[in-house]
């Protein structure tokens, strides 16, 4: 692969893990994400008119224009022209840049990599233009292009925690406001992110309809914002309307609780949290599928604190607390008896609290 000139501009971004607070973001609710150590590294260099980008794991991107203009790119690099027309429509200039991308950020497990790539992309677009954003501008600005390249309807969640991330600190942000205050994570609390082996993209999964099934409840209440409703808001309703707006209403609340049961040092607290919210997913919003719920099942019984299915469902991964010094006992014994169970899957990746997107 062909590489830059050592006077590159290098972006890394990281993909996300949110501890609790699933599929609130785009109700305007509450979530609790960290930044983790894997991510995604562009290193690239301004050159000419267009964008023309190549991956060690999926080869040579299409040139798309600088301004992110002309026909749909097709494959990765739909994403790459998203963010170049978004930027575009903010004024930054039409320079173009050739590059690399690496990653060591397993795709399709919901550790978020398209969003990682949208920031990693974005923050070198702005450097070889000498061009600014402020971190949540660039934000809103990735979210809008992970619409723009694959139809996807995500919230604020993934770019937000890609570029706020800090060291040993989750991120508690209200997804409305946009306000957030960090919320500092035990060091003796381990995080691990559990493989079904079942893949899955938003894009070809039920997430669209399950956000507008949301949308429409909270249309039905005249509610912008999930955290302005309680459970008595929801008499009424028709059934599927009631439980995805429990699901929401629910999983804020536990939201709050699991930040302060972290600031209290109380794990044990957190876990039943995180039984509870794959609950309230499997259940009232039904993005869950059989293998999730039996790797939380394992997890649980291996003596985990807590497990859930983690990011948009309907395959990926669960994310399993436990103790820093129990976690690989307890990644092994769940990965054993899952494949016995199901012939594959079951991998674990350890994850750590760690920093944000930013030039290098």
């Amino acid at each position: 692969m062909r590489e830059p000139p050592e006077s590159a501009v290098v972006t890394w971004a990281p993909g996300r893990v949110n501890l609790i607070g699933e599929h609130t973001d785009y109700s305007g609710g509450l979530v609790l994400p960290i930044a983790i150590q894997y991510g995604i590294l562009v290193r690239a260099s301004p050159a000419g008119s267009e964008i023309r980008l190549e991956s060690e794991g999926y080869g040579a991107a299409e040139p798309v224009a600088a301004d992110g203009g002309g026909a749909a790119a097709r494959g990765w690099a739909r994403y790459v022209q998203a963010v170049a027309a978004e930027l575009a429509d903010v004024g930054r200039p039409a320079v173009g840049m050739t590059g690399t991308v690496s990653s060591d950020l397993p795709s399709g497990s919901g550790l978020s990599s398209s969003a990682a790539l949208e920031v990693a992309v974005g923050l070198a677009l702005c450097a070889v233009a000498d061009f600014e954003l402020e971190p949540l501008q660039l934000a809103l600005l990735c979210q809008r292009a992970e619409l723009r390249a694959v139809g996807v309807p995500c919230g604020i969640l993934d770019q937000a925690a890609c570029l706020l991330g800090r060291e040993g600190q989750a991120i508690l942000l209200d997804c409305d406001s946009l306000g957030h205050r960090l919320i500092h994570v035990p060091a003796d609390a381990a995080v691990l992110i559990v493989d079904s082996g079942v893949p899955r993209s938003l894009e070809h999964t039920a997430y669209g309809e399950r956000r507008a099934q949301l949308e429409h409840a909270m249309q039905l209440l005249g509610a912008t914002r999930s955290t302005d409703l309680d459970l008595s808001s929801l008499a009424g309703l028709d059934d599927v309307s009631v439980r995805r707006l429990r699901h929401v209403v629910t999983e804020n609340a536990r939201v709050e609780r699991f930040a302060a049961a972290l600031e209290e040092g109380d794990l044990a607290v957190a876990g039943q949290l995180l039984h509870e919210s794959h609950a309230s997913l499997r259940d009232d919003y039904e993005v869950s599928i059989p293998e999730l719920d039996l790797l939380v099942e394992l997890a649980e019984e291996a003596g985990a604190f807590g497990a859930r299915l983690l990011g948009g469902g309907f395959g990926g991964s669960v994310l399993v607390l436990t103790e820093t010094a129990r976690a690989k006992e307890i990644a092994g014994a769940v990965r054993e008896e899952y494949r016995l169970r199901t012939g594959s899957g079951g991998d674990a990746l350890l994850v750590s609290v760690s920093a944000g997107a930013a030039r290098r």
